[in-house]
């Protein structure tokens, strides 16, 4: 399994030592821009790690978040785009519909890039309704690395947050993970 942790503007400098991705928050809502997305894109592909951006979805104007986050997450073959689903900071959430909605939006919209689902195992099992991940579910479970307590497939595994979200990506080697990432 492959290494690699997501950083926001709560991380603004990191260390790449054995990371092979790296997820960054891009965007948030219709107007939040994370202040170092560039700073930690380019520490991330410096040291040659597979690059993702991530949106934290809020309920509604689905057709708005897509196009701020489509206008912040550069368009480059191998990059993987996601949508983080939880609950927001007012205690709101997305609904499953506005979930799918973006997912979709956003693959239409970049057919050339992998999209994902973020979520935690207790949103995916009690608020989704679909069972819809796009290309792939990105889960966090607080759990040994590789073992979430889901039955579903995914991808990505967020085990940890302590001292930053450290993750596991179910790919055998880097290369296996840029020819997904590819498309």
């Amino acid at each position: 399994m492959l290494r690699g942790i997501d950083v926001s503007a709560y991380q603004p400098e990191f260390d790449t030592d054995g990371v092979d991705f790296v997820f960054v928050k891009a965007t948030e809502g219709r107007s939040y821009v994370n202040p170092h997305l560039g700073s930690q894109v380019k520490r991330a592909r410096d040291a040659d790690c597979v690059v993702g951006f991530y949106h934290f979805l809020w309920p509604g104007n689905v057709t708005e978040q897509v196009r701020h986050f489509l206008g912040k997450a550069p368009e480059k073959a191998g990059d993987v785009l996601a949508v983080d689903w939880e609950e927001t900071g007012d205690g709101t959430r997305a609904s499953t519909s506005d979930k799918d909605r973006f997912l979709r939006e956003v693959k239409r919209q970049r057919p050339g890039q992998r999209v994902l689902l973020y979520c935690g195992r207790a949103f995916w099992r009690t608020h989704d309704t679909s069972s819809y991940a796009g290309d792939g579910l990105w889960i966090a479970d607080y759990v040994a690395a590789g073992e979430p307590r889901i039955e579903a497939a995914w991808r990505f595994h967020q085990y940890t947050d302590d001292p930053l979200d450290t993750n596991v990506a179910d790919f055998r080697s880097r290369d296996e993970l840029r020819a997904w990432a590819g498309g």
